[in-house]
């Protein structure tokens, strides 16, 4: 069953034979987190890579006395502190699970190992890649389009985010305030 979640999750990106998930799903471990919940502390190094079965979790990062969202991940997706996990470093970052969530991780020794195949490095290759593409679009629109576009745009990628994810946090990636928020899903009011 992971295995197909995997399939089906990563088809968009590289379509590997369902062998290759059932190897990658054999590696992984379940792990559940209550809401808030932090997954990866700040200032540790990551140890393993996630994938969400169920649920949201979002990555933080400390600044003028308050957490920023730089990132949201949900059902079906990988999450965690990536850079951490490719460098094997401590990280500013925070993981959180935002809502209850069922996941399951692979460590980073495992995720490694089957990295050492080819079909490892393509996957490794494409989940780098699309997370890239991802980071730098986040960037272009946080650069050029205002912050009811960018909230549109959020809205057209996560279209339940609101009854999911706290105000405060999707203000915060955003870049404005919960009450700019407010303003934005209430012009009229």
């Amino acid at each position: 069953m992971l295995a197909e979640i995997l399939k089906k999750s990563f088809e968009r990106y590289f379509n590997a034979p369902i062998e290759v998930w059932k190897e990658f799903a054999d590696l992984c471990e379940p792990i559940h987190f209550a809401k808030d919940e932090i997954i990866k502390h700040q200032h540790k190094a990551e140890k393993y890579f996630y994938f969400i079965i169920k649920g949201s979790a979002g990555i933080f990062l400390w600044k003028e006395n308050n957490f920023v969202c730089l990132d949201f991940a949900f059902d079906n997706n990988f999450c965690g502190d990536y850079m951490s996990l490719l460098t094997q470093k401590p990280t500013e970052l925070e993981v959180v699970a935002l809502e209850k969530s069922e996941m399951v991780r692979i460590s980073r020794n495992d995720f490694y190992m089957l990295s050492q195949k080819s079909v490892g490095q393509v996957i490794m290759q494409k989940s780098a890649e699309s997370s890239f593409v991802e980071k730098q679009q986040q960037q272009i629109e946080l650069l050029t389009k205002t912050a009811e576009e960018r909230y549109r745009i959020l809205q057209t990628k996560f279209p339940n985010i609101h009854q999911r994810i706290a105000q405060k946090h999707i203000a915060s990636y955003l870049g404005i305030t919960p009450q700019s928020l407010s303003r934005i899903r209430n012009p009229a009011g």
